[in-house]
């Protein structure tokens, strides 16, 4: 899921349509490396099976390991469907069109990633630090001190 994304209702809606018998979502960011219900969906497909994603973006965080998941379920005779891109790996056409978006994918994400680190190296030039304001300013934070300590 992305941060922006956090409800899971329309891809949930998106894979029910599609006739997924089973539905797995992970509540934390994809960016992270432990993703608990992929690895429970990975343990719940057979061979002959059709693991199915709404986006490509929702099953990894980057080509590599887009490009492992897709080698791993290719080896476990499961083929790979992506229902916004139309992308099916059990056609060869299916196949190069995962690799293509899967490519464009890191891209975007890498422009992203640039953009946003050149974004806030300009605020830090101009003095703006990032961040929730404080909620106590030094007066405060003598006071509560002083309280814990009673």
């Amino acid at each position: 899921m992305s941060a922006r994304d956090q409800n899971p209702d329309s891809q949930r809606d998106a894979l029910t349509e599609a006739g997924c018998d089973r539905i797995f979502v992970d509540k934390a960011s994809g960016k992270i490396d432990r993703r608990p219900e992929l690895d429970n969906a990975l343990d719940y497909v057979r061979p002959g099976d059709t693991f199915v994603v709404t986006r490509l973006s929702r099953a990894a965080r980057s080509l590599r390991h887009l490009l492992d998941l897709a080698a791993q379920l290719r080896e476990r005779e499961v083929g790979l469907l992506v229902l916004k891109q139309g992308i099916d790996t059990s056609t060869p056409g299916g196949r190069l069109q995962f690799h293509m978006f899967g490519a464009f994918d890191e891209f975007l994400r890498g422009l992203i990633v640039e953009g946003t680190l050149a974004g806030l190296a300009s605020a830090r030039a101009r003095g703006r630090v990032g961040g929730r304001p404080a909620a106590l300013h030094a007066h405060g934070a003598e006071m509560a001190r002083a309280l814990y300590e009673r």
